[in-house]
């Protein structure tokens, strides 16, 4: 008998040390026991997740026995904790209790799409962010959401890095972080580079594409980002995060904070160092960066205070690699000068404050400064003296009027202003938002020879040239949202006014007297129905307008000033959340009014300028799937299909041989930078507890370097793959001991992710040139975490 006991635990054992088990129950509130739909409900230091269903059910498959830390979180509630043993399926009913303090949710509510809203985004959680933080740019951060495509000037996602969303460049991103506008309120684009490291100060983001809903700040032609930083966390933390890579790559932050102090106040911040190589030659980057939070909680208040800043030291690397040395020599660098760099200092300073006056009747207001300064430094070669107001002087018996000399331009400037909103909520089914922002900037220009091959030393340092940028932007939205049953109406209305003055002169040393006040109108309309408590289709229209940049109007005078571009944007969709599954689908068509791109014309002066094309669209099909196949495999799944094209187009090409330019029209041409697919794919799988093993894929098809559909202008297509593996578990006085290596483009695909072409007549040859940035061939990323 005991040899038959023993034969039987022996073939039984291996099956029994496998066991695996389940957890199992329902979320619900405390005090009214309604269920919590979209509750989520996971195990600490595992990857095992999962959402409440329709009737606040939940499901944790496939788990090994052992002792777990169930943790549970929902808007509005105090984030729940139980530990567990666990030998056997598990019934596990949990209640949550309302948040008597207001959450930092309300202080971004306004400009936000909410779940059944009819927009078309994504959301990025904190704990998305984190997997991948390990010192690249947040564009690279956000490359697995639908229709983004990410480059990098140095090639490894260090230093001046861009971001496209469905084809739109960074200057029709709008960009807000607390509701408060990011972009150059004069160039418009954003410079991440300015920011190093803010992932790691970044609760969360929601990406709308398309036109979105009313936001702060310049128009959003392609989508919006809207950030939102550092929120409360009940309990003291501390966290330390470094990073060893390729090129040299070191990342260092340290976090801390002191959680809630008599459940009134908090105090947060972060000290973060990056330095890095680059892929391309001397595409060095030194960065530098801090966040600091205060924030007090009471019953019907929070106020919250952020300063933060960055600062960065970076070789230029933005002349990119002629197509001629992509095989030979694909990380050339053009500059060899040794401080051919751009340096930059940027200081942010924001007053977050929310009242609740009522349980129907909420404001929101903040106050926010940026001052921004810096230069970059440059080597010229020949240069004529009187083009710097240099006069002539002799030297060894000749006059000289031409010099090797080092210049810097500079940009001094200060952004200001305030946001509001007002929400009124009578009823389950009415809501009514109204808010808006007035904001301010003050930007010189003005560029300094500091020293030269012919200059005399005492030669005093005095501006060369110098401008002025003034802009005012004034802003008010109203939104209202009605429910009738199962179909939710909303209306979304903005007024912007937009005042821009130019004045001094410019780095040609030509006058600068530019006036410009521009009002805008933009209404949006929309519905959704929720067929049930799983799915729901939406509809939108909206209209966006948005007014030139600084280049468009130096380059410009009064008489060939191009006017405002005007977006005409149609959404429709369809999402499905189940507790395992989620999907979306969507269709869109932009019609664009005056859209400016360049078209290789020049100004007076030989600056290449851009123009209005009277019309061009976008049509596209997106989709964004995320499945959990089992308890120990995911995958999540973006594809985007477009169309991108200008009705007519006419394109300059400078003519040497007969002065003057070629001009060639088309009909029908593809939007430069408009791949027609895009996709991404991300399979994670837990072979162990605290394990993980994830590939990231992405696929970016053939797009061009101009809006003329020439094949010898073109991004070949590229099928970029990254292994990412993590590790976490705990030790004595550690609470999370992370380990994470990143490997990036582990089949080292030979790829350019951006670039620029310009053609030309000469020895009556017409010759095309291309110029493109190489993205880094397979390199790696190692990090260490620990959390106290």
């Amino acid at each position: 008998m005991k040899k038959l006991l023993f034969i039987a635990a022996a073939v039984l054992l291996p099956f029994m040390a496998s066991a695996q088990f389940s957890i199992s129950g329902k979320i619900s509130d405390k005090n009214s026991g309604s269920a919590l739909i979209g509750a989520s409900v996971g195990l600490e230091n595992t990857y095992s997740s999962s959402r409440t269903d329709a009737s606040g059910n939940y499901t944790l498959k496939n788990l090994k026995p052992g002792n777990y830390l169930v943790k549970v979180s929902f808007l509005g509630y105090q984030t729940l904790e139980r530990s567990i043993s666990l030998n056997g399926n598990i019934s596990l009913n949990l209640e949550l209790i309302q948040n008597s303090l207001l959450a930092d949710e309300v202080l971004v509510r306004a400009t936000r799409a909410s779940e059944n809203s009819a927009s078309t985004y994504s959301n990025i959680s904190k704990e998305q962010l984190e997997k991948n933080n390990l010192g690249q740019d947040l564009p690279f951060l956000l490359n697995q959401t639908p229709s983004v495509v990410v480059s990098s000037d140095a090639g490894n996602g260090v230093g001046y890095t861009g971001i496209r969303i469905r084809g739109s460049d960074p200057t029709r991103l709008n960009v807000t972080i607390n509701g408060i506008p990011y972009n150059d309120p004069e160039s418009q684009g954003t410079y991440w580079v300015n920011l190093p490291d803010f992932a790691s100060s970044v609760d969360n983001i929601q990406i709308q594409r398309g036109v979105g809903t009313s936001t702060n700040g310049a128009g959003a032609f392609g989508g919006s980002l809207n950030i939102q930083t550092t929120t409360k966390r009940d309990s003291a933390y501390a966290e330390l995060n470094n990073t060893f890579g390729s090129y040299q790559t070191i990342k260092n932050t340290i976090n801390a904070g002191t959680g809630l102090i008599n459940n009134k106040f908090s105090f947060d911040g972060r000290l973060s160092r990056i330095q890095s190589d680059g892929y391309i030659d001397r595409g060095s980057s030194m960065l530098k960066s801090y966040f600091l939070s205060a924030a007090y909680y009471g019953k019907k208040d929070l106020l919250r205070a952020n300063v933060f800043s960055g600062s960065e030291k970076t070789y230029q690397a933005w002349n990119g690699v002629p197509q001629n040395l992509l095989k030979t020599n694909r990380t050339f660098n053009s500059f060899t000068y040794d401080d051919q760099t751009d340096n930059y200092v940027q200081d942010h300073y924001q007053l977050l404050y929310s009242h609740t006056f009522s349980s129907v009747f909420s404001a929101n207001t903040a106050l926010h400064y940026t001052k921004g300064r810096g230069y970059y430094e440059e080597f010229k070669e020949d240069q004529n003296l009187a083009n710097y107001g240099i006069a002539p002087f002799p030297a060894g018996g000749i006059t000289n009027n031409r010099s090797d000399l080092v210049r810097r331009r500079w940009l001094d400037n200060n952004f200001y202003g305030l946001t509001y909103s007002l929400d009124y909520r009578p009823s389950g089914n009415i809501s009514y938002t109204l808010g808006g922002a007035y904001n301010e900037y003050d930007g010189d220009h003005f560029g300094e020879v500091i020293r030269g091959q012919f200059i005399p030393i005492g030669n005093s340092i005095t501006p060369y040239y110098k401008g002025n940028g003034f802009k005012t932007d004034f802003n008010t939205f109203a939104k209202a949202e009605f429910k009738l049953g199962n179909l939710n109406l909303f209306a979304d209305l903005q007024y912007r006014s937009v005042n821009y003055k130019v004045s001094g002169t410019d780095k040609n040393r030509m006058n600068l007297h530019q006036n410009d006040q521009l009002n805008f109108f933009n209404p949006k309309l929309g519905f959704s129905y929720e067929v049930n408590k799983r799915n729901n289709v939406y509809a939108s229209i909206a209209i966006a307008n948005k007014e030139p940049n600084r280049d468009d109007y130096i380059n410009s005078s009064l008489s060939n000033r191009p006017s405002a571009e005007n977006l005409l944007d149609i959404e429709t969709g369809y999402r499905h959340r189940a507790e395992n599954f989620t999907a979306g689908i969507n269709a869109y068509a932009m019609y664009y009014k005056d859209q400016l791109v360049l078209t290789g014309k020049v100004n007076d002066v030989g600056e290449y300028i851009r123009q209005n094309v009277e019309k061009s669209y976008r049509y596209g099909l997106e989709m964004d799937t995320k499945v959990q196949i089992n308890n120990s495999l995911f995958w999540s799944l973006t594809a985007s299909l477009s169309d991108n094209k200008i009705k007519n187009f006419t394109e300059y090409s400078d003519d040497y041989d007969n002065g003057g330019q070629i001009i060639t029209n088309y009909k029908n041409t593809d939007l430069a930078f408009s791949p027609t697919f895009i996709s991404s794919s991300e399979i994670s799988f837990l072979p162990f507890k605290k394990t993980e093993i994830a590939l990231l894929s992405k696929y970016v098809s053939e797009q061009y370097l101009d809006n003329t559909s020439n094949s010898q202008r073109k991004l070949d297509a590229f099928f970029v793959n990254d292994l990412r593996l993590r590790y976490n578990t705990s030790f004595k006085g550690l609470k999370n001991i992370g380990l994470t290596l990143l490997v990036n483009n582990v089949f080292s695909e030979l790829y350019e992710a951006n670039g620029y072409t310009f053609s030309y007549m000469y020895g009556g040859d017409f010759t095309t040139e291309n110029f493109y940035y190489p993205q880094a061939t397979r390199n790696f990323l190692l990090s260490l975490s620990l959390k106290f």
